[in-house]
C-alpha cells in the first residue's frame, strides 16, 4: 500500500491511500478520533471504481503527521495483542 501526500499544513495532513478503500481508513479514522488532540479525522471515496481513499486529519494543538504515527502504532499494539490472544486459544 502507497501514501501519496496532496497537501499538508502545521495543523492539516491530506493523503491518498492507495489500493485501500474501507478497511483501514475506517480502522485509522477511529483511532486517530481516539486522540483527544485530533479535532477532525475523515476519509472519503471519490468514485465507486477508484482503488483508493483521501484521508484528511486537522490536529490543531499537534503534528497531523505524528497523530497519524501514533495512531499507527496503537494500531499496531492492538493487532499484536489480538495476534498473542489468537495464538493462545489454539
Amino acid at each position: 500500500m502507497d501514501l501519496e501526500i496532496l497537501s499538508k499544513s502545521k495543523t492539516e495532513l491530506e493523503f491518498k491511500l492507495l489500493g485501500e478503500r474501507h478497511t483501514l481508513p475506517q480502522l485509522l479514522k477511529s483511532e486517530l478520533l481516539k486522540d483527544p488532540k485530533v479535532e477532525f479525522a475523515s476519509y472519503k471515496l471519490n468514485h465507486p471504481l477508484d482503488n483508493y481513499s483521501v484521508f484528511y486529519i486537522r490536529s490543531p494543538d499537534k503534528d497531523p503527521k505524528k497523530a497519524l504515527d501514533d495512531a499507527c502504532k496503537n494500531i499496531e499494539k492492538q493487532l499484536t495483542e489480538f495476534k498473542k490472544n489468537a495464538k493462545a486459544a489454539k
